[in-house]
Formats: structure tokens, C-alpha cells, sequence
């Protein structure tokens, strides 16, 4: 089976083409490497450099199976500032992902919208019923869906949507503008600096490590019960940014304290998971947050090492 995975340089994106390979499956990739790693590409994925707003990407879709489009603008903070090319990249390379499938007749597309669709939610655990966008990037996701409804309905495409929570792991996206809070503070505290806590750190966010994303990832790829649905895709359990500092410390024992800053615009107060949907097709997270907390510090301690 050819698999294609867009963004595949990213974070996301290169964790999925690592799993997809040990799993046997030939993988294509597409990246235009404005935001991903050209270093992060596993060896044996078939990489072509393209940017997903292209028609270039059309013939790269001939015979594949599945598509999953990972490829974003997915920085909060960096889309409040250019919401033009928050719509360029998120809704028209998603749209144009969709008609490059649909020209191809590929069999399966899954796509990364977000929870961030739940910022202003009222409703903890949130379901995906629950929509309360607060940012641009947020409502760039949620035209995307509207999209993904229409060529359902008009061409039959066969599509499921994931919305992640805050997806943490090995080769996550340290480079960002605000980058996330794991790397972040993993990365300052092993140079013996003080990491940034945007806010009071009572923010409190569901984290889900990437190999339990990738199982359901497999999962949507393979059981046709996810067809035409869309499922968050957390924990299920969440905790403060000053929690997640308080871990992390307690791991590597350096005995320095954050800062504290001003807090940031656009962000939910509190995410929270409700991953019904997806524990009823048997999906189930595995890594707790101390496990998963231990694999990124060793992960990143060998990049640093290697710098």
C-alpha cells in the first residue's frame, strides 16, 4: 500500500512516516520545508519537495491509497499575525490536497483539523460536537471542515478528520516563534537557563504523546468505521503549564525557576479531551505524561549532543 503523508518534515508528520515504515508500507512525502526538517525525513520515504498550494502535487498523488494531510500554518501566535497566509497555507493547500485525491481516486483521505476548534468550549471534557473557534488558526481549521463536508457530499471523497490536542514527543517543533511548552522548557533548563511561562501557568492543556497518535492513526487508515467521522485525539486527562514544568524539573533536578510573562492572545484557558469517540473503535493512549516526558528529554539531550 502507498501511503502519502504532507508535512511530513514536521513533527507529526516524520514520527507517522517512521511508523508507517516499520509497519511495511511504502511511503510518499511532501513538504516544501518552510516549517519542517529536511534532516527529520526518515531514508526511505520517497520526499518530493512541494508546497501544498501547488498543482504540482497532482501527479505525486498518482496510485496512492491513503493521504494523510498534516501539512499547516499551526502556530497560535504566529497566525494571529498573518491571518492572508494562515488562510493561504491552512484552507487553500488543504482544498487543494482534497481535489488532488479526488482527481487520483485515492481510496482514503485523513486530515489534521484541531482542537483549538474548542477554545472558547464551555464544556469540559469536550466532544466534538462542542465548536468555539477564538483565533485565527482556529478558523482557518474550521473552513477546512466545511470543505472536507463539501467534497464528501458533491464528490463522494472518502475522509476523516483528526483533532488533535497538544501532541508532544521526539522532534517536536522547538524553532517555533512561542514554541511548545515540552521542548521548550526541556531545551532550557538542559542549557541551565530559565524557560518562559506565558501567563499565571494555571493554563491547563491535554497532552497526548505522538506514538499513541500514530495507533490511531493506523486505526483510521484501516477500519472503515472512521469513514466520512471526525475524532479528537487526546489523553483524556490534562495539566497546568506550571504542572508540566514541575515534572520536568523533578526529572532533571537543576533547581532553576521560569519566568513568568505576559500571557498570550488566542488561547484557551483549559483543553480537556473527550475521547469517547475514539476509545469506541479501541483506541486507547498508552504513555503517561511521566513516561512520555522521560522519552523526549532522552531524545532531545542526543540532538543536543550531536549540535
Amino acid at each position: 500500500m502507498k501511503v502519502l503523508v504532507t508535512g511530513v518534515a514536521g513533527f507529526i508528520g516524520s514520527n507517522l512516516a517512521d511508523y508507517l515504515l516499520a509497519r511495511r508500507y511504502h511511503v510518499v512525502g511532501i513538504d516544501d520545508l518552510s516549517y519542517g526538517v529536511r534532516e527529520q525525513i526518515p531514508d526511505d520515504v520517497e520526499f518530493h519537495r512541494l508546497d501544498v498550494r501547488s498543482c504540482d502535487i497532482y501527479p505525486v498523488f498518482s496510485n496512492i491509497d491513503t493521504v494523510f494531510h498534516l501539512a499547516a500554518k499551526n502556530c497560535i501566535s504566529d497566525c494571529q499575525l498573518d491571518p492572508v497566509q494562515t488562510s493561504d497555507i491552512n484552507i487553500t493547500g488543504t482544498v487543494n490536497v482534497f481535489e488532488a485525491s479526488r482527481r487520483t481516486e485515492v481510496r482514503k483521505v485523513i486530515y489534521a483539523e484541531t482542537s483549538a476548534i474548542y477554545e472558547n468550549a464551555q464544556v469540559l471534557p469536550t466532544p466534538e460536537t462542542e465548536i468555539a473557534p477564538q483565533s485565527f488558526y482556529a478558523i482557518s481549521k474550521l473552513c477546512t471542515m466545511s470543505f472536507a463536508k463539501a467534497y464528501e457530499v458533491f464528490f463522494g471523497l472518502n475522509i476523516t478528520a483528526l483533532r488533535y490536542f497538544n501532541v508532544y514527543g521526539p522532534r517536536q517543533d522547538y524553532r517555533r516563534m512561542i514554541p511548545p511548552v515540552m521542548s521548550a522548557f526541556i531545551i532550557k533548563l538542559l542549557k541551565g537557563e530559565r524557560p518562559i511561562i506565558y501567563g499565571s501557568g494555571e493554563k491547563r492543556r491535554d497532552f497526548v504523546y505522538v506514538d499513541d497518535v500514530n495507533d490511531f492513526h493506523i486505526l483510521a487508515m484501516t477500519d472503515p468505521r472512521t469513514n466520512g467521522n471526525t475524532y479528537n485525539i487526546g489523553s483524556g486527562a490534562n495539566y497546568s503549564i506550571r504542572e508540566i514544568f514541575d515534572l520536568i524539573e523533578g526529572i532533571l533536578h537543576t533547581g532553576i525557576e521560569p519566568i513568568y510573562k505576559d500571557d498570550l492572545p488566542g488561547e484557551a484557558e483549559t483543553t480537556l479531551a473527550d475521547t469517547s469517540k475514539a476509545k469506541a473503535l479501541g483506541w486507547r493512549p498508552k504513555v503517561d505524561i511521566q513516561e512520555g516526558l522521560e522519552r523526549s528529554i532522552e531524545y532531545i539531550k542526543k540532538v543536543m549532543s550531536n549540535e
